[in-house]
């Protein structure tokens, strides 16, 4: 019988690379989100914090693929993350994501594993 102990973090751990795998989309080239202009998410998504981004500040897009990476469900994923942006920003945006979401996305997509070798 549990007695309120702590969780075992394995199980943890799983459980939410179980949601994250749930949400992805089959290929990369499904994220047809946009490249420029400013996003705004809904709340669903962006519940705390900044709901706007731009896409023209490296800073702000980080945050934007951060936030929807970690919040959004699969259609979110689609409509607001482009696939080459993704691509292109993974080696340093993968330092700020969770090492669930980081493991999940890259055991999915190679090509974004690829890109690590590319960080200096």
């Amino acid at each position: 019988m549990d007695t309120g102990g702590e969780p075992d973090p394995a199980a943890v751990g799983e459980i939410l690379r179980a949601r994250y795998r749930r949400r992805m989309p089959e290929r990369l080239e499904e994220l047809a989100g946009p490249t420029v202009g400013t996003v705004a998410l809904p709340l669903h998504v962006a519940w705390s914090g900044r709901t706007s981004f731009a896409l023209e500040g490296p800073r702000s897009r980080m945050g934007l693929y951060r936030t929807v990476l970690a919040e959004g469900q699969r259609d979110d994923l689609i409509a607001f993350l482009d696939h080459r942006l993704l691509v292109e920003q993974w080696p340093v945006l993968r330092k700020l994501i969770s090492r669930h979401i980081r493991e999940v996305w890259e055991e999915a997509f190679p090509e974004l594993a690829g890109t690590i070798a590319t960080d200096g």
